[in-house]
């Protein structure tokens, strides 16, 4: 932070610039206008649209605007007034290029570069190249006098600074909501299933209680000499079941806590919080083994309560098929979240045959060509028995906080389909939903 001495120095000397400037009335008004409506008008789109208008309208020039789209990292025309051979969206021609000083084409356009902040460039959600971030070429224009060439060039740095900040007004609106998404993400899927601990160190608990209660009961019969052979094989069978339990409480313990930490370490990984989005972290693994086993196993006692049965579809499939590059710790929280859903919204179905059923499956398929000539798909899916899903909802389900009405009474907060969404897509993948016979398929496809 800077002290008052300097902010005074900083404001003399913008006073005695513009009184070198000598702007005129009408140069005046036109950046005064500027002012003003850059910061009435809040969409971006609509500011472009004044960047070129104020040219046009203060001193009958037409111009285009071109900006470094953030997909592209490249310059685009954004906005433009007049006619002519210019193409929205398409790059400036050959002749418009960045340069440190405005220039004049053989076209007869005046170009000025616009630059960003310098301190910041490295804030934006997209790469520049010596702080550029788009042109103005204005038109049609020969000869210019050094006074409205000074103008024009101060225009342009104003409209430099106005983007920069708008496009990093936009960023940290765009990552504070990533975080608020993240935070619902790590409530859904570690702070929520974290309070099981709670059920297998009670279970723990009571086994080791148990196990103290014999030792004690075992030793008073022991020492007074009322222990035959009998009684020790009881003993024995009861410390061997009650070791088993306790093994079992032990196993449970260490399957939770490998699937929590792998949670954690995908979920608080710092990468996401410096870049304001999902990052990933690829290798190799086993789909199956790696990915889609482990949750299920989580989710199979709940299966169980529920009623609901579980067809593997994997079944069958090679495991040397199965191998896939992918973030293990994002797409066992897709399994995760499809599994958990299950859970809630499953219901019994009437087959054709009058049997009433209740399950779950999930399975893979490789869709040949799915992302183009020679570039197959694989389909991964977890299906669950119940009425469909209204065709008017379908389009909305993987939206963030959007509930379906045929599960409004169950709870929920409808975020864990709008995580699928985006750690699908950052692997290049697509998800979707179709109703097929007796219920709901959920799926997502991965390139192979």
């Amino acid at each position: 932070m800077n002290d008052m001495n300097y902010i005074i120095e900083r404001v003399e000397g913008k006073k005695n610039d513009y009184q070198k400037y000598n702007f005129t009335q009408k140069e005046n008004d036109a950046l005064k206008t500027f002012f003003d409506l850059a910061q009435e008008l809040d969409d971006i789109e609509d500011f472009y649209k004044l960047c070129v208008l104020i040219p046009r309208t203060f001193f009958g020039l037409d111009s285009c605007l071109y900006i470094v789209h953030a997909d592209t990292d490249s310059l685009a025309l954004i906005a433009r007034t007049g006619e002519g051979d210019y193409t929205m969206h398409t790059p400036p021609p050959d002749d418009v290029k960045p340069a440190d000083k405005p220039y004049y084409t053989a076209k007869n356009s005046l170009v000025l570069t616009i630059r960003g902040k310098e301190p910041l460039i490295e804030e934006l959600p997209f790469k520049v190249e010596d702080d550029v971030l788009g042109l103005l070429a204005i038109y049609p224009v020969r000869d210019l006098t050094e006074h409205r060439e000074l103008f024009f060039q101060k225009y342009a740095n104003r409209i430099g600074f106005n983007i920069h900040n708008r496009l990093l007004v936009k960023k940290n609106i765009e990552h504070l909501n990533f975080i608020r998404s993240l935070v619902a993400d790590i409530e859904h899927n570690i702070i929520v299933p974290n309070m099981v601990y709670k059920l297998f160190l009670r279970g723990l608990r009571r086994k080791i209680e148990k196990n103290i209660e014999m030792e004690r009961e075992f030793f008073n019969k022991f020492t007074q000499g009322q222990c035959d052979e009998s009684c020790m094989n009881n003993f024995l069978k009861e410390f061997t079941d009650v070791n088993q339990g306790l093994a079992g409480e032990l196993e449970n313990i260490e399957k939770h806590y490998k699937n929590m930490s792998l949670f954690i370490e995908t979920l608080f990984r710092k990468s996401h919080f410096d870049q304001g989005r999902l990052t990933l972290r690829s290798k190799p693994c086993n789909m199956k083994k790696d990915v889609v086993q482990p949750q299920l196993d989580r989710y199979i006692e709940q299966f169980k309560r529920m009623g609901i049965s579980v067809d593997d579809r994997f079944s069958g499939i090679p495991d040397s098929e199965i191998i896939t590059v992918v973030d293990v710790g994002l797409i066992a929280q897709v399994y995760a979240n499809l599994f958990s859903n299950a859970v809630k919204y499953t219901q019994a179905v009437i087959t054709e045959d009058g049997e009433e059923k209740k399950f779950i499956s999930y399975g893979r398929e490789v869709i040949h060509d799915f992302f183009g000539p020679g570039k197959d798909g694989v389909k991964f899916n977890v299906f669950s028995t119940g009425p469909h899903i209204a065709p008017h909802e379908t389009g909305k389900l993987f939206e963030d906080a959007y509930r379906a009405s045929n599960v409004s009474a169950q709870p929920g907060t409808g975020h864990g389909l709008s995580f699928i969404k985006q750690a699908v897509e950052i692997h290049g993948g697509t998800v979707g939903y179709e109703a097929t016979q007796y219920g709901n398929n959920f799926y997502f496809i991965l390139p192979k």
